[in-house]
């Protein structure tokens, strides 16, 4: 068996695929340790591996967005996805590398397995140093290489179908690496500058760079075709993470099919305003004979108090069991959560406009797994629509073949295989 070390950025989102990919490695027999923020702790504890915290600015805490994001809503659109990005994965690269390092010197790891937007070993990679371990990355948002048939990633538009429409997006990319993401190219090369001083082997955001295999979870029919695509990448499925044992809520019993499950999200993140998509949900059903479960992303149960009749609330609940009886998921499009639907082929109702939501939607609505909305700020006539338009039996059944292809990938396998092909185990 190897030693694993494994790196993830610390937003919920990230940490829960890699440490589902922990939990599978621990269980295999291998020595695993994790390197994420300190908040953490324990639900790494909780999978056997050995933690240890992420320091500097890398170590934030993702509940806390006025710390780490705190001029986000001066910001919109790809402007605010800049913004995000550059002050979640790219000022962090130094004190990423920095701790990296120092793990690897302590524990001698035979490979290092990081999610894709961690981008603190870069330097080491692009080093091209004979002396570190081997990289696995595991693509835990939206493929972000830049390709010649897809738009230049954070606009959110799904690929042309038609000549004119291709030549366009070429042009956009074109004008995305030389002026719209030239800033966030240059910060990338001044953290490799400081740490290891390779260059940069690319764009910035063609996060496949980074790793000597790029596992991404999600399948190739919900991601667009690439025929320019990185000969490192591998779609593995999506690896969504087992539930927790908790004790469920006492309305529970209600989810038995005798009327249609409307499950409502904002994600973990941005869900500080629930007047975003939650109460337009709750206000679009009102007159519907169906059933809103909103999920509070952890926040507390009294962090939204509620009066309908028709809508139940918790704090965080069995994503898998809660699925498996949703008729429609209302979401702001958080990968992990969307990859969970599209894995259980339940139909999705997608409004997202910060981080890296607007793609996670555009590729929902691109492969059939239901409607991106395109604001993040939806009307209630607007969830209204397409919630109608989802459950109608058609849709359904188009969310069922995503589902079935999903069904063919192994995740799990899929990582330990290739653990065992880098280390020669």
């Amino acid at each position: 068996m190897s030693t694993v070390l494994v790196c993830s950025s610390p937003i919920h989102g990230h940490v829960s695929p890699m440490l589902a990919a922990t939990a599978h490695l621990v269980e295999a027999g291998h020595d695993v340790t994790v390197l994420t923020g300190s908040r953490f702790r324990a639900r790494v504890v909780e999978t056997g591996a050995a933690f240890r915290p992420l320091t500097g600015l890398a170590d934030f805490d993702d509940r806390v967005p006025d710390d780490y994001i705190p001029d986000r809503d001066l910001y919109r659109g790809v402007e605010r996805a800049q913004y995000e990005i550059g002050r979640i994965f790219v000022d962090t690269i130094p004190d990423q590398f920095a701790a990296a390092s120092a793990a690897i010197d302590a524990i001698s790891p035979d490979v290092v397995v990081v999610d894709g937007p961690f981008i603190g070993l870069g330097p080491l990679v692009a080093a091209r140093r004979t002396d570190r371990p081997p990289v696995i990355a595991l693509g835990v948002t939206p493929l972000s290489q830049s390709s010649r048939d897809t738009a230049p990633f954070g606009m959110g538009l799904p690929p042309a179908t038609h000549a004119v429409g291709r030549l366009k997006q070429r042009a956009m990319g074109v004008v995305a690496s030389r002026v719209l993401f030239r800033g966030l190219q240059r910060r990338v090369e001044a953290a490799f500058a400081s740490t290891t001083g390779a260059r940069v082997p690319g764009l910035a955001m063609d996060t496949a760079h980074y790793a000597d295999r790029f596992l991404q979870l999600s399948t190739r029919e919900t991601e667009y075709p690439r025929s320019d695509i990185a000969p490192n990448i591998e779609f593995i499925g999506p690896l969504v993470p087992h539930d927790v044992e908790a004790p469920l809520p006492e309305w529970w019993h209600e989810l038995d099919g005798t009327r249609p499950v409307v499950h409502v999200t904002q994600g973990t993140i941005d869900n500080d305003d629930f007047s975003r998509l939650v109460q337009p949900t709750i206000d679009a059903l009102a007159d519907r004979d169906a059933l809103v479960v909103v999920s509070l992303g952890g926040r507390p149960e009294s962090s939204f108090p509620h009066h309908a009749p028709h809508v139940r609330v918790a704090s965080f609940l069995p994503y898998r069991a809660l699925l498996a009886r949703t008729d429609v998921m209302v979401t702001n499009g958080g990968f992990g959560g969307v990859s969970a639907a599209l894995l259980l082929g339940v139909p999705l109702v997608v409004a997202g406009d910060t981080e890296e939501k607007p793609e996670v939607a555009a590729r929902v609505a691109w492969s059939g797994g239901g409607i991106d909305l395109r604001t993040g700020r939806p009307t209630a006539a607007e969830v209204r629509s397409a919630v109608d338009a989802l459950l109608d039996p058609a849709a359904r059944e188009r969310s069922r073949g995503i589902a079935r292809a999903a069904a063919t990938y192994d995740a799990r396998a899929s990582i330990e295989r290739v653990v065992g092909e880098v280390t020669n185990a």
